[in-house]
């Protein structure tokens, strides 16, 4: 089973971004040849010995999924060149040599295996963040499990679910297109499990650092119940959301650009519209994450 990775940059992290590289490098098994997308940014001399790493250097920064797309294609048609693709933060780290066999193993031994979400653990502190298990009941972030969302900076996809379901929604930009993925996954009959043993290192960090991240998490969040959900779902999905918004008691600049994303979510164009089956919502529902919560 090949393996490939595509790793997405700024630009701005040369050193961590070699740190990452040596990791893959050090994969035990067949090499895993890397796409370096320069989202916006050249690209440093990536010279890494034992690895293939490819360039793509775009001329502008078109967000993360786009991005990802872009490192997705340079693989082939859907990243049908290879079996399985990882993708990773360009400021996490491998911890393990095996991780890239233990990917091989999981997709081998199940077919309908469509996504594996790693653990993500904090290299100073060995923490993980709630944030970073994609399930209601993160308490324990060393039970591996099935789930119905992923992490976008530390994930496998076999990449039979891009040429079936297509890739990560580009208008997004940044925030849930993660979900937006794995709803349509899903949807179409793949699994997306989350293994605690395939872990990444990565820096804690909060995700508000990111100038857009209120606008983008309420627009997208909108986007997402109107591309995916059945129509009797999406005031109910989106009025939990509203309240739960709302019970964080956000500071006012803050609810006030969170708002302003949530009325341009429903004013502006999501996308296609693809309706999950209601057995979709009922599977959705027996893993522990109904769509309206």
């Amino acid at each position: 089973m090949t393996v490939g990775a595509v790793v997405l940059t700024m630009g701005n992290r040369p050193e961590e971004l070699r740190a990452l590289l040596d990791s893959v490098a050090e994969q035990e098994g067949d090499p895993v040849e890397v796409v370096v997308v320069g989202n916006g940014s050249p690209l440093p001399e990536l010279d890494v010995p034992g690895l293939m790493v490819r360039t793509v250097e775009l001329p502008e920064n078109v967000g993360i999924p786009a991005g990802r797309n872009v490192g997705i294609e340079a693989f082939g048609p859907g990243g049908t060149d290879v079996d399985v693709l990882l993708f990773l933060d360009d400021d996490g780290l491998l911890a393990r040599p095996d991780t890239a066999e233990l990917c091989r193993q999981a997709f081998a031994a199940e077919e309908k295996l469509g996504i594996i979400s790693f653990r993500i653990a904090d290299p100073d502190t060995g923490e993980t963040q709630r944030r970073h298990v994609p399930r209601l009941r993160a308490s324990d972030p060393m039970r591996s499990s099935r789930v119905t969302t992923f992490l976008g900076g530390a994930n496998a996809a076999r990449t039979a679910v891009f040429a079936q379901v297509g890739g990560l929604p580009d208008d997004f930009f940044y925030a849930h297109e993660e979900t937006d993925l794995a709803w349509r996954a899903l949807d179409a009959g793949w699994l997306v499990d989350y293994r605690s043993d395939m872990l990444l290192l990565h820096p804690t960090m909060a995700p508000s650092r990111h100038a857009v991240y209120h606008r983008m998490v309420a627009r997208n969040r909108v986007w997402l119940a109107r591309r995916n959900l059945p129509a009797l779902l999406v005031p109910v999905y989106l009025g939990v959301w509203f309240l739960l918004t709302l019970a964080r008691r956000p500071s006012w600049p803050a609810l006030r650009v969170w708002l302003a994303g949530f009325k341009e979510g429903w004013t502006t164009p999501c996308g296609p519209r693809r309706p999950m089956k209601w057995r979709t919502v009922w599977r959705l529902t027996r893993l522990g994450r109904p769509p309206v919560i």
